[in-house]
């Protein structure tokens, strides 16, 4: 009993056959039209017609069948993507040196075996030679396809890995980066004010929370995003008070985002700004045209108190090359800092 979806002798044999006998089948019907058109004198003699068209039918077979095989033989050594003008010049100099060189020992046996004179009948010998060289054109030129799409296919998916592979990579930095900071904001509350650090302990549980949550998701909800959002920021605000105050515009917006993207930006602006009572830091969160805006006032420190790994507005801007068209824009003026985000639809 046979497998399903195994290869056997006889299915191979069954393939053989059937494509080998597709070939038989239109070089003998393809003879007997050409023999019928070229040849005006073999439609008095019926011996002479079948004698051409098996003669024509034989040079088609052996052609066909040799071309394509040579064809195959040509492309497992020469790569089309690779080497194309290469792949293209030994391709046609190996058919046309094929063809000539069957085409005249069939028809030298013909003659000295067969005893038969084609004087007379080089019009079917020609007529054999441009449809051969047809033929042999179009198994060139789809061996080229096949190796071209399959290369298509292969770069693309190994394309697919390399964004998936980089993405969850860029994922995976978002909760020590997230971590690192809370807990640098923890050691400062703990000393100052124990009610708050308490409170803060527990939003930050909150907060992480989202964070495990998400963390297999390429993209949540805005609605997700900003509920999340106001928990970081009662987090931030027991650290600044008024210093920090945040503009939240986003109510009807629909739209999906990466999670911990607003997080890292409000994070990065309050990590690169001055935030003082002369100079509170100003956060404004609103859509426009088509993307959804993280707008700061801009007054850079002197010197930062954190160690910046570098990795928070690159991070982002990476994420939304895999998940959107459009890129991420950056807007810096001398009194504003400004990140665009496009907005993902949901699918």
């Amino acid at each position: 009993m046979a497998v399903p979806g195994k290869v056997t002798k006889n299915s191979i044999v069954l393939n053989l056959c059937m494509q080998y006998g597709k070939v038989i089948l239109i070089s003998v019907l393809g003879s007997l039209g050409s023999t019928y058109f070229t040849c005006q004198s073999c439609h008095s003699n019926s011996e002479k017609y079948l004698w051409v068209t098996f003669f024509s039918a034989l040079l088609w077979i052996c052609l066909w069948i040799g071309n394509e095989l040579l064809t195959k033989f040509i492309s497992s050594k020469i790569s089309w993507v690779e080497f194309p003008l290469k792949r293209l010049v030994i391709g046609v100099v190996s058919t046309v040196a094929f063809t000539v060189t069957v085409v005249m020992t069939i028809v030298t046996i013909w003659e000295r075996v067969m005893n038969f004179n084609f004087g007379g009948y080089s019009s079917v010998i020609f007529s054999s030679l441009v449809i051969t060289f047809i033929i042999s054109m179009f198994l060139h030129g789809r061996e080229f396809l096949i190796q071209w799409k399959r290369a298509a296919v292969d770069a693309e998916a190994a394309k697919r890995e390399s964004i998936k592979a980089q993405y969850e990579s860029l994922k995976n930095q978002v909760n020590p980066h997230f971590l690192f900071n809370s807990l640098n904001a923890l050691t400062n509350l703990v000393y100052e004010d124990q009610d708050k650090a308490a409170k803060f302990i527990k939003q930050l549980s909150e907060v992480y929370r989202y964070v495990l949550d998400t963390r297999e998701r390429e993209a949540v909800s805005l609605e997700e995003e900003v509920r999340f959002l106001k928990a970081y920021l009662f987090l931030q605000q027991i650290r600044f008070g008024s210093k920090l105050k945040i503009n939240m515009e986003l109510e009807g917006v629909e739209s999906q985002v990466a999670p911990l993207a607003f997080q890292m930006l409000i994070e990065n602006a309050i990590k690169h700004n001055v935030i003082s009572e002369e100079d509170p830091l100003t956060i404004r969160l609103y859509s426009d045209n088509g993307y959804l805006v993280v707008e700061n006032n801009f007054k850079k420190k002197s010197v930062l108190k954190e160690d910046s790994p570098g990795i928070g507005l690159e991070n982002i801007r990476k994420r939304y090359v895999f998940l959107s068209d459009r890129p991420l824009e950056v807007v810096q003026t001398e009194k504003l800092f400004i990140v665009k985000l496009p907005i993902l639809k949901a699918d």
